[in-house]
């Protein structure tokens, strides 16, 4: 067993290596000052003395669901004081009054204006204004164990790691949503990720993590040193920052304890959005931090050009590509075929013939796009085969882009 720590007394260790901001912010972690504090709202400025953990939770648009999302983040089980620091990016509905009442009646609860609307932004303006010695991230459509923050914070007490995460569990609330969970308990749908959980149990061992990571909790000087969240990443922020983590030679950790839920999306429209801008920012991401490519992010990408050359490329051409999508189809067909027969799910099985070439063939082409838009990832090649990324293309690490964090104008 770990020995648990002692909240109310320790203090958060510097992290070593880069710091891409100012050493002006570490500082303030130290001191728990931070220029956004007097931002918050009159109902949400009631500070507690002390606080040991902030946690930094964006929201948009989240009336349905945000009551019940705050009452399951004020159940956590700590032995210590937190605070659920709010980010509004300007919802159109009842989230900001929800959230505004929610705030007047317990002084846990601050509430922010994101007027970026980002999720980055939003997580920012958070950190700016977190006073904790621990910062972690929740989402308001996900779902927490209670000791979320506890387990986190027990494992980084031993120290050897930066960032704790847990497995990312799906809960689905539809035909298509239940496909998409299955599709993520297979290779096909999961990739070489080792976030996913395969069962919806704590069980398991704990593991190392690369830029595939799932929230998690930090020492809040070690988010402050790394420079915050990249605003350029409107969605997979969190794998752009773990690149910077990881650059830097520190381990992040997956500990099946702080194993959370999530509702997959339920619509093939919906699915096919979110894994375009996957692929898009992945590409941007391979641009910037080369060394975070992996040989299985290549696998959706080389089978949409495989595609485009079954349609698009002449005759001589097309005719190999269209074999091998054709033997992509097989291998889709029979996943989904064993798949029904061992889970006893017929229709999400047959779902499955839909959802993973979606999931697969939206990505690819938001990675290629994302290589147009954003550049050759020539340094991620030349990684890959064992050069030095910066021989590749000279470009050294860039400065973190963070306006909210510093309360700039973006």
């Amino acid at each position: 067993m770990d020995t648990m720590i002692d909240l109310r007394c320790r203090r958060a260790q510097p992290s070593l290596g880069f710091s891409p901001t100012s050493s002006t912010w570490a500082e303030q972690a130290r001191l728990g000052m931070t220029t956004h504090q007097a931002s918050s709202s009159p109902a949400s400025a009631v500070e507690t003395e002390h606080v040991d953990v902030s946690v930094l939770i964006p929201v948009l648009n989240e009336e349905h669901h945000i009551r019940e999302a705050v009452a399951a983040m004020l159940a956590q089980e700590l032995d210590g004081t937190f605070e659920l620091i709010f980010a509004d990016g300007r919802s159109v509905d009842r989230t900001r009054e929800i959230l505004d009442e929610l705030a007047t009646g317990d002084p846990r609860i601050r509430v922010l204006d994101n007027p970026g609307r980002h999720t980055a932004s939003g997580l920012n303006i958070c950190l700016g204004a977190a006073s904790g010695e621990f910062v972690a991230r929740m989402d308001a459509h996900t779902y927490y164990p209670s000791r979320y923050l506890a387990a986190g914070i027990e494992r980084l007490g031993r120290r050897d790691t930066e960032w704790v995460s847990g497995p990312q569990v799906p809960q689905p609330t539809g035909p298509i949503s239940r496909a998409v969970a299955i599709a993520l308990s297979t290779w096909l749908g999961r990739g070489g990720s080792r976030k996913w959980s395969e069962d919806d149990t704590a069980g398991g061992e704990e593991r190392d993590l690369d830029t595939g990571v799932f929230g998690g909790v930090w020492h809040r000087v070690a988010v402050l040193e790394i420079g915050g969240w990249d605003e350029r990443w409107p969605i997979n922020q969190d794998s752009e920052m773990a690149a910077r983590f990881l650059a830097r030679g520190a381990r992040l950790v997956c500990i099946p304890e702080m194993a959370a839920r999530y509702t997959p999306r339920d619509s093939l429209r919906g699915l096919a959005r979110q894994y375009f801008r996957y692929g898009l920012y992945r590409a941007q991401t391979f641009r910037y931090h080369p060394d975070s490519m992996r040989r299985s992010h290549l696998i959706a990408p080389a089978l949409t050009g495989t595609l485009i050359a079954a349609v698009a490329f002449p005759r001589l051409l097309r005719r190999p590509a269209q074999a091998v999508i054709a033997f992509y189809l097989l291998a889709v067909g029979v996943t989904a075929a064993s798949t029904a027969v061992q889970r006893e799910q017929r229709i999400e099985g047959a779902l499955l013939t839909v959802v993973l070439p979606t999931m697969h063939f939206a990505w690819g082409f938001g990675t290629l796009i994302g290589i147009v838009r954003f550049g050759p990832p020539i340094g991620a090649f030349a990684s890959m085969l064992g050069r030095s990324p910066e021989q590749s293309d000279g470009q050294a690490p860039h400065a973190v882009f963070a306006p909210s964090l510093h309360n700039e104008s973006a």
